[in-house]
């Protein structure tokens, strides 16, 4: 038994077996040992051993903090930083900062995780381009296409965009999978736009419903107002009409949005609600479609919306054999899904309506990875040094700082956090789910242009906007769950944004440890975070 080696005293053997009781040396070597005879360790060499691993523990890490190098970790106890250069291997359980957070002694208690690399993994070029990459002109798109890149001022693309514009020009349905902030928006309408600029057809009949050629199926009205400018943009060189379908007015706005300009958009955006109750009323049909985006799937399939998306694909000649503007001998949508992070029971919500089989999966190799360019600090804390702990954030934070968003659990804890910065005379706006679709829409457009620089929000804000002007994140409450978080901290270091940025999270329940020993273990061995698989297929039925 090697006694001697590093490693927690718990884990060796506190039971040794016991020599049978008169026995001599010969006995022992050669007389089998009766089951179920036990010795204890004696409690003092139980500590000796301890000490011992304790020791060695803290020469490593000492000998580790010494060594010249920039740090992957940073923590207050220098024992426990972790330099860049060090690897932990796949099945080794490195020590942790946060082991011992569930303690109260932990309170105060930090780690922070230093950037890996300056620029976001969406910019990085693949190394046999030279550090550039292919341009958007290289990868096919028309001149009308460009025209419009041009006018977004967007210029190479991302790793993200150059693996899907070539697939998806292809025809090919798909499961895109990529990073937050890495440019998943042009990566799915540049090459879907086209395609309907490559095969024109006869607009639809003025007096029927509208029927797009192009539609993106969205979870949020503020979701719906970003993604249908950068569309307007694209399509305004190529004479495509795009509209954007959102509900929380009577039925004759729906019919006006679809109607306007006449006979009708060739894309249209909508939010579930808005797109069925249009279907419901045949304001809208279907029956041209060519394709069709689900973005941000992870928040279409949540139980307020599947029932509504469910009703949608239904309307969609989506199945082989569907009657469509191309034949009946294909599949006549081609699908498009779109995420960070992919819900469970997604692909079988699809199999109910199409051939997943048929399906192509596109991931990029940062997806559920800690961003390595943004700094990321936790913060082990009561919950009542949260407030002292955010406020002096913010008054430390320079002017010329950027914008901060700050994630809170509930609409409660949103709107009681704002009347406190009200007190401490700090300008913020407040978004939540409780207020009204439009009013929601008003204060983020205003976030956006820079009127305000502070925004304290739920998960509302998370998935999906822009939110390249913001810096700095502060979770003051930690996310339910290891997606959120990643939601969360990719609301910087965006592409387009002027700077890394930092997320900041307070710790203060027990169950907020263990995702945060998750996070930790990740970041120390530089793999992704658990629990989150890759995209899937289901399994096929057998005959």
């Amino acid at each position: 038994m090697a006694l001697g080696r590093a490693g927690p005293a718990l884990a060796l053997p506190l039971l040794l077996p016991r020599r049978p009781a008169g026995s001599g040396t010969a006995a022992a070597a050669g007389s089998p040992q009766p089951p179920g005879a036990v010795v204890r360790v004696p409690w003092a060499l139980r500590q000796r051993l301890q000490r011992g691993a304790q020791r060695r523990r803290r020469e490593q890490g000492e000998a580790a903090a010494q060594r010249p190098g920039k740090l992957l970790l940073r923590s207050r106890r220098p024992e426990l930083n972790q330099p860049r250069w060090q690897t932990v291997g796949r099945w080794e359980q490195p020590p942790l900062v946060s082991a011992g957070w569930k303690h109260r002694k932990a309170y105060g208690d930090y780690f922070q995780l230093e950037p890996s690399q300056e620029a976001a993994p969406a910019l990085q070029a693949p190394p046999a381009e030279a550090g550039r990459g292919p341009t958007f002109a290289e990868l096919g798109l028309r001149p009308a296409l460009l025209a419009g890149l041009e006018r977004l001022s967007i210029g190479r693309p991302t790793a993200v965009q150059r693996l899907a514009i070539p697939a998806l020009r292809r025809g090919r349905s798909a499961l895109c999978a990529a990073e937050t902030g890495s440019g998943k928006t042009l990566a799915y309408l540049l090459p879907l736009l086209e395609r309907l600029l490559g095969s024109p057809e006869a607009p639809a009949e003025a007096a029927g419903p509208a029927a797009p050629r192009g539609l993106v199926v969205l979870p949020s009205r503020e979701l719906t107002a970003q993604v249908g400018a950068v569309a307007a943009a694209l399509c305004a060189p190529a004479g495509l009409a795009v509209r954007g379908l959102t509900g929380g007015g009577a039925a004759g706005g729906l019919r006006r949005q679809l109607r306007a300009p006449p006979p009708g958009p060739a894309v249209l955006l909508g939010t579930p609600g808005a797109l069925r109750e249009a279907l419901r009323r045949r304001f809208l049909a279907l029956e041209r479609l060519r394709w069709m985006v689900l973005d941000e799937a992870d928040s279409l399939m949540d139980e307020s919306f599947a029932e509504l998306l469910e009703e949608i694909l239904a309307h969609a000649p989506l199945a082989a054999g569907a009657p469509g503007p191309a034949g009946p001998d294909e599949e006549r949508t081609q699908v498009v899904v779109v995420g960070a992070t992919f819900p469970a029971g997604l692909s079988e919500t699809l199999a109910k309506f199409t051939d997943v089989g048929r399906f192509v999966n596109l991931s990029t190799q940062s997806l559920h990875r800690l961003p390595p360019h943004v700094q990321q600090k936790f913060v082990r804390l009561k919950g009542r040094d949260k407030l002292p702990e955010l406020l002096q954030l913010l008054k430390e934070r320079p002017s010329s700082g950027g914008a901060v968003l700050i994630f809170c659990n509930t609409a409660s804890t949103v709107n009681w956090l704002g009347y406190i910065l009200d007190d401490h005379k700090i300008k913020h706006l407040r978004l939540q789910g409780q207020m009204s679709a439009a009013a929601r829409a008003s204060i983020f457009a205003s976030f956006q242009k820079g009127d305000v620089s502070v925004l304290i929000c739920t998960d509302l804000a998370s998935r999906g906007l822009d939110t390249s002007g913001v810096q700095l994140v502060v979770n003051y409450d930690f996310p339910d769950t290891l997606q959120d978080y990643l939601h969360r901290a990719g609301r910087v270091g965006r592409v387009g944004s002027k700077a890394p940025g930092t997320v900041v999270s307070f710790v203060t329940h027990r169950w907020d440890v263990d995702l945060v020993r998750k996070i930790e273990t990740a970041a120390r061995k530089r793999t992704g975070l658990p629990g989150m698989d890759a995209i899937s297929k289901p399994a096929p039925k057998g005959g």
